[in-house]
């Protein structure tokens, strides 16, 4: 598994209740872009319409040796779920008033492009910056252990 990008700003903004992996549906000029990491999951998530989940805002740029470059980058493209899990993330995001967020974007073990989708809460500021503290704390732990006197 070779990840692609990861979306650090979903990360530290919603809290991750639940992971799915999703299939997407890509053209083959998106899918070299891809493989020279012209993709941007921030600002990204994902909805779940009649039946189907889609994954909005993702820029994917055009591919720079591409015959013709006449496709939208932050085009809407559809992913690629179990009947199962699109209901249960149907039920969940209209119910409990969650969101979709991928998480990061990778190639999976027969070289298809995967999409890791988070069913996500939105942090409260609080929450976040507790987390930046233990987070700094255990950074200055980890120095103090580093550079220690034996």
């Amino acid at each position: 598994m070779k990840i692609i990008t990861v979306n650090k700003r979903g990360l530290h903004e919603y809290e991750i209740l639940e992971k799915f992996e999703a299939g997407i549906v890509l053209s083959g000029d998106e899918i070299k872009s891809i493989r020279q990491n012209g993709v941007s999951l921030t600002d990204s998530f994902a909805t779940v319409t009649r039946g189907e989940v889609s994954l909005l805002n993702c820029h994917i740029a055009p591919y720079s040796h591409a015959f013709t470059k006449s496709y939208e980058p932050k085009r809407t493209r559809k992913l690629l779920l179990h009947r199962r899990e699109i209901e249960k993330l149907a039920g969940n995001v209209s119910a409990k008033g969650l969101t979709l967020v991928p998480i990061k974007l990778y190639f999976g073990s027969r070289g298809y492009v995967k999409v890791e989708l988070g069913l996500a809460r939105h942090k409260k500021l609080v929450n976040k910056k507790k987390e930046l503290k233990e987070k700094d704390l255990k950074r200055e732990a980890s120095r103090e252990s580093k550079y220690s006197i034996k």
